[in-house]
């Protein structure tokens, strides 16, 4: 019997005609400068990001086609982090498929959280504390600080589920990202994903970083002496947050503040405002946080983080920011009324002594 052996016939794939023109050959000619402007990193921490994530999010090459490039799909996810375009925007663009498009975000984000994080949004330890209270020492006068509070508004689309709870008190959806940075504006705590109607204090209580810094033991392992007051490491926020030991904010103006207590305002107010300089910083480099966002929210939730991470890089790297809305970040919300809290004794206490030490100072 004699027996034919065919060859195997290569395989058809039957795809859009696309053309990656734009970042094959415009993309390389980019000056520093104009890669800092459209990418939001300088070119140097995209190259880092691209080693490092480059095990994580690379894909093979198949008999079909040629895999997508871990440079260019780093730039894929950039991109949409930058500007919020339509995923279909974005595929015509770079030359690829809508598929690949929400692929790449959604594995760049993945890896971020997975593999940057840890290193660019550590929990702080013993040391990093006291490296923090002195630098708001030295830049503000406010002993014992280690970072600053504040909450804000990411819009989103309309979930499918329980859309009135998105609902916020400015008209619109949105999911709340609560941050704690230091005296840099680098982030060093970040929760995010609870509804827009919910108050800033009710997201703090219900946060982890309540149940860490709740019990004093993490904040109290260093306390110094101030005007006669043992105090230990302090957050500091907006009058919408409970006073306590470890979080200090504004007296409320009623009016009839005495000097000092208006002096106190004034030296708390000047140093909690580097946490909105950081949110506009931070909406400035990446605008899907800003423009409303039409993905679901859990991946919402995801690039929220990673923007976070990746402002941590950018802002350690000196990258410059190529823009700043922190004045329109601190316009965005009305003025919240602080919740009732019992456990405002010893808060009270702390704040007393600061304000004498501001009035001696």
């Amino acid at each position: 019997m004699l027996w034919l052996r065919r060859q195997r016939a290569s395989p058809v794939v039957w795809r859009h005609p696309r053309t990656s023109h734009w970042w094959d050959t415009i993309v390389p000619t980019f000056t520093r400068s104009q890669f800092i402007h459209n990418f939001r990193v300088s070119p140097e921490t995209f190259d880092y990001m691209c080693r490092r994530l480059g095990r994580t999010i690379g894909k093979m090459d198949t008999n079909y086609r040629l895999c997508i490039p871990v440079r260019k799909r780093v730039a894929i996810a950039i991109w949409k982090l930058a500007t919020n375009s339509e995923y279909r925007t974005i595929s015509h663009l770079f030359g690829v498929g809508i598929s690949t498009v929400l692929n790449s975000v959604k594995d760049f984000c993945d890896a971020v959280i997975k593999v940057l994080l840890p290193v660019h949004l550590p929990v702080p330890d013993e040391t990093k504390f006291e490296e923090m209270a002195t630098f708001f020492s030295e830049r503000w006068g406010v002993p014992q600080c280690v970072g600053a509070i504040d909450g804000s508004h990411i819009p989103i689309i309309a979930p499918e589920d329980y859309a009135s709870d998105y609902f916020n008190r400015k008209g619109w959806h949105s999911v709340v990202l609560q941050g704690v940075v230091n005296g840099k504006g680098q982030f060093w705590d970040v929760c995010v994903g609870f509804p827009g109607s919910v108050h800033d204090a009710r997201v703090l209580k219900q946060s982890e970083l309540w149940e860490r810094l709740g019990d004093g033991q993490i904040l109290n392992t260093h306390t110094v002496n101030i005007s006669g007051h043992d105090t230990g490491y302090f957050l500091i926020g907006d009058p919408a947050y409970p006073l306590q030991r470890w979080l200090m904010k504004p007296f409320s103006d009623t009016g009839r503040l005495t000097p000092e207590q208006q002096r106190f305002n004034y030296r708390i107010s000047s140093a909690r405002s580097v946490v909105e300089t950081a949110f506009g910083r931070l909406k400035g480099r990446w605008r899907c946080l800003m423009k409303r966002n039409d993905c679901k929210i859990e991946m919402v939730k995801k690039m929220v983080l990673t923007c976070c991470v990746l402002h941590n890089m950018c802002e350690k790297n000196g990258d410059r920011c190529p823009e700043d809305i922190s004045d329109i970040h601190s316009n965005m919300q009305p003025p919240l009324r602080a919740l009732p809290d019992r456990g405002q004794q010893e808060g009270a206490d702390v704040r007393a002594a600061l304000m004498r030490y501001f009035t001696e100072d």
